[in-house]
């Protein structure tokens, strides 16, 4: 068994297994690649409340996350000894005990295109020592991976060298706009992810529905499951056996053939917005997972080339200072403009 207690005193301090693995490699073959042994490595307090598959996936660059999950899923890593599911949260003091796991050296990201590097750091809106709020551009992943080579996470990473740690506090996807939070800090991240759990932080999208969404507000409560089909794609459906998920959506503006409402997150599921929109009949426009063709084929003749998504105000408290945080982007112009052609074809 090899564990933190062999490092030299030089190492302790390293907690990442890529680098416990970096160390141990280099003292006994000087190739990462072979012999790779089991270690146990001991939480510290900056990783205290992490998912143990997230922290697996961070730290073992290079191991493709397939591998990461059957590790655990055949109970290969342990917590004290224990077996433990992907969903299982860290404790200061855990001892995780990591099998013989070959990492490949981190692949070093080269951004090439200037211009969306430069477009990131026009649209930052909202910065301090601890946090930042930045005005995702539509059509830029969150990170890397699945044949994109990087994502915003990478961009900010070569924007802010110097901030070793920084990381996504929430995700959004590809095809949506708007507010993404990072932290640039791991205390400050953990901090952060205790409001997403719970009822710190708060989410407003804006969307446009098919139809006329009648009345005022609407709030859906509908579970909901999230299923992989065998073609490798992620779909997320109303089941009954589902997690509880809600959303209240309040119309702002009326057209002919479709709706722009506020959609306020109370849970943050997978695609949540999205299915809901589906359940109750007014899918988003430009939606192909779960919108309608034909609705999409009418907005596209008015210039929508994309979802109609867009994340337009988190609040939350900050880690630090305590102080209330509200953060607001506007839409972006080519959403605009399919308003814009909307209120002139009435």
């Amino acid at each position: 068994m090899y564990t933190l207690a062999h490092l030299s005193p030089n190492y302790t301090k390293f907690t990442a297994l890529h680098k416990v693995y970096r160390n141990y490699m280099s003292e006994n073959s000087g190739k990462s690649s072979n012999n790779p042994k089991v270690i146990e490595v001991v939480i510290d307090s900056e990783q205290h409340g992490q998912r143990i598959d997230n922290f697996l996936l961070s730290q073992l660059k290079g191991v493709p996350k397939t591998h990461i999950y059957r590790i655990l899923r055949t109970g290969e890593v342990r917590a004290n000894k224990g077996r433990i599911k992907p969903s299982y949260r860290l404790n200061e003091g855990d001892v995780i005990r990591i099998p013989p796991v070959r990492v490949s050296e981190p692949k070093e990201i080269t951004i090439k295109d200037s211009t969306i590097t430069a477009r990131v750091k026009q649209r930052i809106l909202f910065e301090d020592k601890d946090l930042i709020v930045v005005n995702k551009p539509a059509g830029l992943a969150v990170h890397g991976g699945s044949g994109v080579d990087y994502g915003l996470i990478e961009i900010m990473r070569e924007l802010y060298p110097l901030a070793k740690r920084i990381e996504l506090v929430h995700r959004l996807d590809r095809d949506t706009s708007g507010c993404l939070i990072l932290a640039k800090k791991a205390s400050v991240l953990k901090a952060m992810h205790e409001q997403v759990r719970g009822s710190g932080m708060e989410k407003i999208y804006l969307a446009l529905l098919k139809g006329r969404l009648a009345g005022g507000s609407k709030k859906v409560d509908a579970p909901l499951m999230k299923n992989v089909l065998s073609s490798g794609e992620r779909i997320v459906r109303v089941h009954p056996e589902g997690k509880e998920s809600q959303t209240i959506f309040t119309p702002q503006q009326r057209f002919a053939t479709a709706t722009l409402v506020q959609a306020r997150l109370l849970t943050g599921r997978t695609h949540q917005i999205r299915v809901h929109a589906q359940h109750i009949g007014h899918p988003l426009a430009g939606d192909e997972k779960y919108g309608d063709d034909e609705f999409n084929k009418v907005m596209r003749k008015s210039g929508l080339k994309r979802l109609f998504l867009h994340a337009h105000i988190v609040s939350f408290i900050h880690p630090v200072s305590g102080e209330r945080v509200r953060i607001s982007a506007d839409l972006d112009d080519d959403l605009s403009r399919v308003l814009e052609q909307l209120g002139k074809d009435q």
